[in-house]
């Protein structure tokens, strides 16, 4: 009883916010989109068919509703009634659903993507250098093209500000 638009496509891509995500899907309402169409984005560090079937299947119930309500009562309505478990915001398949999708899966092969393997390394950055006025502690960040002055004059004492950090020009 719920229509997908016919003008909603979906592709392998990032969420809006970006590969650190833990968001597997995203759908953009037709009114986000220059010719009007919802757009469904399906994470490419996802490879296992149903499991890509499981969150597209999540994605088109807000592309029923063309992302009017979020996770809400009308999202739950749709998604429940299609055979989705869970909380709204990570419902995904029951097991009647599961079965349905598994069936899918196996008729349509193996999903034509190979997993994006993300690295996400940290990167360590040296502290910023600093200034601090002795007397009243007043702190200021230094740009590094102004190391070479030395630290400031406190503003409100008018003393030397002592340096914090390294100093050192890179």
């Amino acid at each position: 009883g719920f229509t997908v638009p016919s003008s909603c496509v979906a592709s392998c891509g990032f969420a809006s916010t970006g590969t650190r995500s833990h968001h597997i899907g995203q759908c953009w309402s037709s009114t986000s989109s220059e010719d009007g169409r919802t757009q469904i984005f399906i994470s490419p560090v996802l490879h296992e068919p149903v499991e890509v079937l499981d969150t597209l299947t999540h994605e088109l119930v807000h592309a029923v509703d063309d992302c009017k309500h979020k996770h809400g009562k009308e999202f739950k309505k749709i998604a429940i009634g299609i055979g989705m478990v869970g909380p709204m915001r990570s419902a995904g398949a029951g097991p009647d659903l599961k079965r349905s999708l598994i069936e899918v899966a196996s008729r349509l092969g193996p999903y034509p993507h190979g997993r994006l393997l993300i690295s996400h390394r940290k990167i360590v950055q040296k502290p910023r250098p600093r200034a601090r006025c002795e007397k009243c502690g007043f702190e200021v960040p230094m740009f590094r093209k102004f190391l070479t002055y030395g630290p400031p004059i406190c503003p409100k004492d008018m003393l030397p500000m002592s340096p914090i950090g390294i100093w050192e020009d890179s």
